[in-house]
C-alpha cells in the first residue's frame, strides 16, 4: 500500500508534545525518529509519512487523528487500503508465492492488529492488515496439517480487523466478502469458540441490512451450537453472543427477547472477569454498555433506563476504546430524545475524545449532530464545527 504523506501537522505535533511536557528529542527518541526529523516537521519544511506519523502518536500516546490538520482527511489511508483488500479477497484460496512469517511472528502480529481494532485505530489497521491477510493465506496454504488450526485462527481475527475497517467506513461489499473468508477460515480452526467468534461478527450484515428479527435467529442458532463449558473463553463467547442477541432483540422491538438475552448475559458475565477474550471483549461492564444499548434500540419508555444506568455508572477506562466511545454514542442518542440537547453533545465530544475514528465514522453520531446543528441553529461555532468534522448534513 503506497505512503501518505501528511502536511500541515508541525504544528499539531509541537502543541501535543508540549502537553506531555517532552522536548523535540523527548519525542525522537520515543518515536524512533530522528532528531532533525522531528524539528523539519514542527517547522513545516517536512510532512510526516504515516508510518513516522504513527510513531509519533505511539510516542504521545494519542490517536494520530488528533494530529491531522482539519482539511486532512484522517480516512484517506483507509480508501487506499481498499483494492489491496480486494486482491486478497480474490486470491485467497490460491493465494500468491511470498514471504511467511514463522507462527509466533504471525501471532504477535495478529495481536497488534487485534489490539489496534479494540482502540478503533482503523486507519493503523488500513496500512498493515491487507499484506497481513495475504500472508495469512500463503501460511494457511502451506501450513503443515498440525499447524493449520491455529493459522486459520489468526486469519479469521484478521479478517475481523479488516471488516472493521470496512464496515465502518461503509464499503458493505467488501465487509461482506471479508466475512465469507472469515467464515471460511473459521471451518478450518477446529475451534467451536472461533465458531461463536464468527457468528457474531457476521451479524454486522443485519445490522447494515436492517434484517434485525434474522439477524436474531441466527444468532439463537449460533447460541444452540455454541459450546457449553466453564473455561472463561467459553462463558464469554457464549456471553458475547447473548449481548449481540439483545441489541438485535432491540432493534426488532422484542423487548422481552431483549430481556431473556440480557439477563443471559448478565448471568455469564458475573462469572468472569471482565476482559478480552479471543478478540472480544466481555464482563459485567461490557455487559452494563449493552443495556444502555438495548435501551436506545427499544426507544419510548425505555430510554429513561439508559439515563438512569448512565447516572450511576460510567465504563472505565479499563473497557477497550471502541466500546467505551459506543456507550457515550448510546448515551447522546438518549439525551437527545429526552430533550437534553447540550448533554447530548456533551456525550458526543466524550466519544470522540476517547475514540475519534469510531465517533467520525458512526452513522448516530452523523444524525445526532446534524439534530443538534438544526436545534441550535445560531448557536457555538463548536457544534458547527463538530457535525462539520463527522460529515454530518445540516441540510
Amino acid at each position: 500500500m503506497p505512503s501518505i504523506v501528511y502536511r500541515g501537522v508541525g504544528p499539531r505535533i509541537a502543541y501535543e508534545r508540549r502537553i506531555a511536557g517532552l522536548t523535540q528529542a523527548d519525542l525522537a527518541r520515543a518515536a524512533g525518529t530522528a532528531l532533525g526529523t522531528i524539528r523539519k516537521i514542527e517547522r513545516g519544511e517536512r510532512g510526516a509519512s504515516d508510518a513516522v506519523l504513527d510513531a509519533i502518536a505511539d510516542a504521545l500516546d494519542i490517536d494520530p487523528t488528533r494530529l491531522l490538520p482539519d482539511r486532512e482527511r484522517p480516512d484517506d489511508r483507509v480508501h487506499a487500503a481498499m483494492p489491496g483488500l480486494s486482491a486478497v479477497l480474490a486470491a485467497y484460496e490460491e493465494p500468491d508465492d511470498g514471504p511467511c512469517r514463522d507462527l509466533p511472528a504471525l501471532r504477535e502480529a495478529v495481536s497488534t492488529t487485534v489490539g489496534l481494532r479494540l482502540s478503533a485505530q482503523y486507519s493503523r489497521i488500513a496500512r498493515s492488515v491487507p499484506g497481513l491477510l495475504a500472508e495469512l493465506c500463503r501460511a494457511l496454504s502451506t501450513a503443515p496439517s498440525v499447524d493449520r488450526p491455529a493459522v486459520a485462527r489468526l486469519l479469521v481475527d484478521a479478517c475481523r480487523a479488516a471488516d472493521a475497517v470496512a464496515f465502518k467506513h461503509g464499503a458493505r461489499d467488501l465487509s461482506a466478502r471479508l466475512l465469507d473468508l472469515m467464515r471460511w477460515a473459521g471451518a478450518q480452526a477446529d475451534d467451536p469458540v472461533v465458531d461463536a467468534a464468527v457468528a457474531y461478527v457476521r451479524t454486522e450484515l443485519h445490522f447494515g441490512a436492517r434484517t434485525y428479527t434474522v439477524g436474531l435467529r441466527a444468532l439463537e442458532r449460533a447460541l444452540d451450537h455454541a459450546p457449553r463449558a466453564d473455561s472463561a473463553d467459553v462463558l464469554a463467547a457464549r456471553g458475547a453472543l447473548h449481548m449481540r442477541a439483545a441489541v438485535l432483540a432491540g432493534r426488532a422491538a422484542d423487548s422481552a427477547a431483549a430481556d431473556v438475552h440480557l439477563d443471559d448475559a448478565r448471568a455469564l458475565g458475573d462469572r468472569v472477569p471482565e476482559g478480552v477474550y479471543r478478540g472480544t471483549a466481555f464482563g459485567p461492564n461490557s455487559v452494563r454498555v449493552h443495556e444502555v444499548s438495548v435501551a436506545v434500540s427499544l426507544g419510548d419508555d425505555h430510554v429513561g433506563r439508559a439515563l438512569k444506568l448512565a447516572r450511576e455508572w460510567k465504563p472505565p477506562r479499563e473497557l477497550p476504546a471502541e466500546r467505551r466511545s459506543g456507550f457515550y454514542i448510546e448515551l447522546g442518542r438518549a439525551q437527545l430524545w429526552s430533550g437534553r440537547p447540550d448533554a447530548a453533545f456533551e456525550s458526543l465530544k466524550v466519544a470522540r475524545r476517547i475514540a475519534p475514528q469510531h465517533a467520525r465514522e458512526h452513522r448516530w453520531v452523523r444524525e445526532d449532530a446534524a439534530t443538534l446543528r438544526r436545534l441550535k441553529r445560531g448557536d457555538a461555532e463548536s457544534l458547527s464545527n463538530f457535525a462539520e468534522w463527522c460529515h454530518a448534513s445540516i441540510s
